[in-house]
């Protein structure tokens, strides 16, 4: 689960992370206050789940979803032109992103910029932390010029983040004084913060220093593992909707494993594994995947009627291919839930299933006897190739 930079730097500053003063607003009235409370030049920030807000550009022209306002007059004048407007990024894609609320944070007098992340690396199942003096710019950018200025250290998960790590981190950044020991502390409070709350990912670009000497996280970004929000209930609280693919929050509902991407065959398939493989081979056939779909090895006539409805309200999906191996799950209870599905919504594109495991031919004789058009298939290539020339043809 994503949060705003707002939400974040609420999170971080509770476990003693310093970051600039700041506040949410939802209406200009409101950013004006706020830097009226503050007082001297604010900063103006969009707050949608994308990256690249400053350089963005919003549908009716103006350009900047960050600004900096001299004053609280115009804090407000730059919040009017920001709140209700639709923010353009590399990260929005075309369509962009509706602003509904903006952050006024304090101006900051920077000095310079540095990269501070914490991910997991499932290669070596460990947290890595990655630090460099190449803040403000994208990491992938500097991963892909400039990898020598990327440094790297990795947490082992019994004995935890390390004293020696810390320093070693700051002295290859530059630190000294008493800046060293502001990262230091403020390294130690971040890492905290990402293991009590359940983070997979915490990002700190820039983390700062500021000319009077501070080290502050000027920005922040932390994403949250959703099997762990269940007791995480402050941090499930800022889950906002109007972020996320309405088809994704849909999905959600039934606890079904969905992302929407860009391709027109709708999948549907029991297992993340065979779902890769069913998405490659569409792939290879020609075709392009509309999503990820997993229904889960317990799924029942219900889920299944259910996935089978958010299938086919993606307006892009031209063919969809059901592919079950039935281990845990039954291929009729697979069955049934796809024409109980059909009953209750008109289906006005090809449905090619494949139905492999326990009741697979009781399944594939409910689906030939059910009065729908499925097209069926014995194995996973003749049903990829189905699908594709299928939604040719319509």
């Amino acid at each position: 689960m994503k949060v705003h930079e707002y939400q974040a730097k609420e999170l971080l500053s509770k476990f003693g992370v310093p970051v600039p003063k700041g506040k949410v607003a939802f209406l200009p009235e409101e950013a004006y206050q706020i830097a009226k409370v503050i007082g001297g030049s604010v900063v103006v920030k969009s707050q949608i789940h994308a990256g690249g807000r400053g350089k963005g550009k919003f549908k009716d022209g103006y350009v900047g979803g960050v600004k900096i306002a001299k004053d609280a007059e115009e804090a407000k004048e730059i919040a009017s032109r920001m709140l209700g407007n639709v923010l353009v990024t590399h990260q929005t894609g075309k369509e962009g992103k509706k602003v509904e609320k903006v952050y006024i944070t304090e101006a900051s007098d920077i000095q310079k910029e540095y990269y501070l992340g914490i991910v997991l690396d499932r290669a070596k199942e460990q947290n890595v932390i990655m630090a460099s003096t190449e803040g403000g710019v994208e990491i992938e950018k500097v991963a892909a010029e400039t990898p020598e200025k990327i440094f790297k250290s990795w947490v082992h998960p019994v004995f935890g983040l390390q004293r020696y790590q810390v320093r070693e981190l700051g002295f290859l950044l530059g630190f000294k004084g008493d800046q060293f020991k502001q990262f230091c502390e403020l390294l130690e409070k971040l890492y905290r913060a990402h293991e009590e709350c359940d983070a997979t990912l915490t990002e700190i670009n820039p983390l700062i220093t500021t000319k009077d000497g501070r080290v502050l996280a000027l920005d922040a970004k932390m994403n949250f593992d959703d099997n762990a929000l269940l007791r995480q209930l402050e941090i499930a609280s800022f889950r906002d909707l109007t972020e996320e693919d309405p088809l994704e929050v849909e999905a959600s509902r039934y606890d079904l494993n969905y992302i929407r991407l860009d391709g027109t065959i709708g999948c549907m398939v029991n297992g993340a594994g065979l779902a890769m493989a069913t998405m490659d081979v569409i792939t290879l056939e020609g075709g392009m995947p509309a999503n990820f779909l997993d229904v889960g090895g317990s799924a029942t006539s219900e889920r299944v009627k259910n996935a089978f409805k958010i299938l086919l309200s993606d307006k892009n999906v031209k063919s969809v291919l059901i592919n079950i191996f039935g281990g845990i799950v039954r291929c009729d209870v697979i069955a049934e839930g796809v024409i109980e599905a059909a009953k209750e919504i008109q289906i006005t594109v090809p449905v090619v299933v494949r139905l492999q495991g326990t009741n697979s031919e009781k399944g594939m004789e409910l689906l030939q006897n059910s009065g729908h058009n499925f097209l069926t298939a014995k194995d996973l290539k003749e049903a990829a190739k189905l699908s594709v020339a299928s939604q040719r043809e319509t």
